[in-house]
């Protein structure tokens, strides 16, 4: 098991998305921390189109102090949008991510499902007010011409073209179950998998949206096996999808251990904690120390 540093530590210290000279900086902080790798991200529209004009820059840097970016994070809303010309750009800046990975050396391209297009009357996720906010309420409303067969299809097919293309470059497309989105849940996950029938697409197992979710991590391990490629760490009460310290919440981490180690998870396990009330590099050693008990106690 490899511990990651995820993208975010620079989100909640420099806003989203951070610029290229903050995220120059990020990565050199992450790397002073002592952690080996980390992730990446850049968000659809302007910021991603940077990230990519600056990747060899960006290569040069985790070249220069050794640090391995595992995953790279094109934040792109529009693969899952309904409009042809919008998901046509989604391809677009989905290209332009695959192209960064390629280039700084990443083994994984993450994409996100977000929520169905439907209207939403409060609570919009992921803009820059709310990235981080796990305690949103959120309101939405169906339109009479809304088919979910047509949302989950769409969802497939964009899934199914991402896939193919990460795969061209020899990537691995991996996708996060989030609350409120697409694909919520460990079920919804297996049910991408099977209809995208890609061997490169696999899971990420956050336990911060999947504990919120009211699953058995230890069953979500179970039913993922092969297909379970990546973790992001952090911990909660299970009734808010917060992204604590291990610890600061009610997940059993000793039995979550146990299960990775039954199913010989090998793979990066990023720390995926959000700011609280103390330094947020504080966070992310005392994070970093508690897992890596539970990971030596088990044998990973």
């Amino acid at each position: 098991m490899k511990f990651l540093c995820c993208w975010l530590y620079a989100i909640d210290k420099y806003g989203f998305p951070p610029s290229i000279p903050d995220t120059l900086q990020a990565l050199r902080e992450i790397r002073e921390l002592g952690f080996e790798y980390a992730e990446l991200e850049g968000v659809s529209g302007p910021n991603l189109v940077e990230v990519h004009e600056a990747r060899h820059e960006i290569k040069s840097l985790l070249d220069e102090i050794d640090l391995h970016v595992a995953n790279f994070v094109p934040v792109i809303p529009e693969l899952r949008e309904l409009d042809d010309e919008k998901r046509a750009f989604g391809r677009e800046m989905f290209e332009l991510g695959v192209e960064v990975a390629a280039t700084i050396g990443a083994e994984f391209v993450q994409i996100d499902s977000f929520p169905p297009c439907i209207e939403c009357l409060d609570g919009v996720q992921y803009d820059s007010d709310n990235v981080t906010n796990y305690g949103a309420t959120w309101r939405y409303r169906l339109s009479p011409d809304f088919s979910w067969d047509r949302q989950w299809e769409v969802f497939v097919e964009s899934a199914k073209w991402c896939a193919q293309k990460a795969n061209s470059v020899g990537l691995k497309l991996i996708v996060e179950p989030r609350v409120g989105e697409i694909v919520s849940n460990t079920d919804a996950m297996l049910r991408l998998i099977e209809a995208v029938d890609e061997p490169n697409l696999g899971a990420i197992l956050d336990t911060g949206h999947q504990y919120a979710q009211k699953e058995i991590l230890p069953v979500s391990v179970a039913k993922l096996k092969d297909r379970l490629m990546y973790l992001h760490l952090s911990d909660n009460d299970g009734t808010r999808n917060d992204h604590f310290v291990p610890g600061e919440g009610t997940i059993d981490w000793e039995g979550f251990f146990e299960a990775l180690k039954l199913y010989n998870f090998q793979g990066y396990a990023g720390l995926d904690i959000a700011k609280t009330g103390e330094e947020l590099s504080t966070s992310y050693l005392k994070a970093r120390d508690i897992l890596t008990k539970y990971a030596n106690k088990v044998g990973i």
